[in-house]
């Protein structure tokens, strides 16, 4: 069985991929991850998409379970359980939203309005999976608030405080405004895809409350871009 004392979880078992994941926090109940980019969180369909943040973490922590995801190509802050106690009580606060979340991004084009709110209902888009789109009559409530906090040329760094947690909320809220991320291969033009060499988009802060002590935890990742 693989150690933490080193601060990183190494993938033993799979020799085609070179990634480490730092750990930020752990005790016997929960493990704090600083997710990678170009990692999948769980299992894709397929032994080449077997290699994730689950598979890799349950071979170094025993009990070890996902809690929440993070996509593929996003990075940051992720938490995990190690027990099924702790597990479903972290699982009930994201379900009921008691999680504070905020990510960072660098969208394409000059936003200017200093601070917003989009609001637009999401649901999967069945003929064009794994996208998500926006669906008034189908889809379910999705609310990202967001701030500016740098612009440039021809882009602009937001922060992003997403009220729900739907699959790609960020990434197809932020297209629907006219600022997809840069980097992004499912939202983004090819041009806007080019414009940065890894999807854009990290996750900076989590804020839950410990499962065991009750206590009011923050966890924090730097911004690699």
């Amino acid at each position: 069985m693989n150690s933490l004392d080193d601060r990183t979880l190494h993938s033993t078992n799979f020799d085609h991929t070179p990634h480490e994941i730092p750990v930020i926090y752990r005790d016997e109940s929960i493990v704090v991850l600083d997710k990678p980019t170009s990692l999948l969180s769980v299992p894709g369909i397929g032994f080449e998409k077997r290699d994730c943040v689950a598979v890799r973490v349950a071979s170094a922590v025993e009990g070890a379970r996902i809690v929440h995801r993070l996509d593929r190509d996003t990075s940051g802050v992720m938490i995990m359980a190690n027990d099924k106690d702790s597990h479903r009580e972290l699982s009930r606060q994201f379900q009921d939203r008691e999680v504070e979340k905020t990510y960072e991004a660098i969208v394409f084009g000059v936003v200017e309005e200093e601070t917003g709110t989009i609001d637009l209902p999401i649901r999967k888009d069945m003929e064009n999976r794994p996208r998500q789109c926006v669906d008034h009559k189908q889809g379910k409530p999705s609310l990202t608030n967001w701030k500016v906090l740098e612009r440039m040329r021809d882009r602009t760094r937001l922060a992003l405080y997403p009220k729900t947690g739907r699959s790609h909320q960020l990434r197809l809220h932020l297209r629907e405004i006219g600022h997809p991320i840069l980097g992004d291969d499912l939202y983004a033009t090819p041009e806007q895809r080019e414009m940065a060499p890894r999807l854009m988009l990290h996750a900076v802060l989590l804020q839950v409350v410990h499962p065991v002590t009750l206590e009011s935890m923050t966890f924090e990742s730097a911004v690699p871009f």
